[in-house]
């Protein structure tokens, strides 16, 4: 038993040090949507970039058809960016509950229809703050970047674990709590057979006795 709860843990430290992102490329057709969930942690800091990627180069600028609708939402459906007609940008926001966070893309409406490909960069948790950008040359502070983006990997690691005890608990809750009703639901349906039983017993009874077949 211990020997799996170490295996629980060590698995669960290496998918916190594995890089958290979400990047990725994906097309969306004129006046159509798209939408990416992504499971955050309440309190987890989140990051995220957009921009649509140039048919043409880099050094052209971007056709007038290619402009997209940006909207991220939390699970109860708040509003936490949005941007309309826009060719590219970015969002952040600390994540105030914990569940599926939804982040829709919508290309504008154009005639003829065209293809738009988007590059989208999803960053939360530990992994959303790029230590690499704040070190300095100094090995000193090289060491102390990296002890403290160790510090906030552990702390991740320990709300992730409370998280998984409290779904566990709350699971072990609602299977005793569905064992119960489902006794209680067995001593009735016990109950109403008895009764009907009875019931039919008194009845064939009576009607024998009444033909006075006993």
């Amino acid at each position: 038993m211990d020997l799996l709860c170490w295996s629980s843990v060590c698995l669960l430290i290496l998918t916190f040090l594995s890089p958290k992102t979400l990047s990725m490329r994906y097309e969306v057709h004129s006046g159509q949507m798209k939408c990416i969930s992504e499971d955050i942690h309440a309190k987890s800091m989140t990051v995220g970039k957009y921009f649509i990627v140039n048919p043409n180069d880099e050094h052209h600028p971007l056709p007038d058809s290619h402009k997209i609708i940006v909207q991220v939402m939390s699970p109860q459906g708040t509003m936490l960016h949005e941007a309309d007609n826009t060719e590219s940008g970015q969002f952040s926001f600390t994540a105030s509950e914990t569940g599926s966070y939804l982040a829709c893309i919508t290309a504008v409406d154009h005639k003829p229809e065209t293809t738009l490909t988007i590059d989208l960069d999803w960053r939360s948790g530990v992994h959303s703050q790029d230590w690499s950008k704040v070190v300095k040359k100094s090995q000193v502070e090289m060491m102390e970047s990296s002890v403290k983006s160790l510090l906030d990997t552990m702390v991740s690691i320990h709300e992730e674990m409370y998280y998984l005890h409290e779904r566990g608990e709350e699971m072990h809750e609602l299977n005793r709590s569905t064992n119960s009703k489902m006794a209680w639901l067995s001593f009735l349906s016990l109950g109403v057979c008895l009764s009907v039983a009875g019931f039919q017993f008194w009845h064939l009874k009576s009607f024998f006795e009444k033909k006075k077949l006993i």
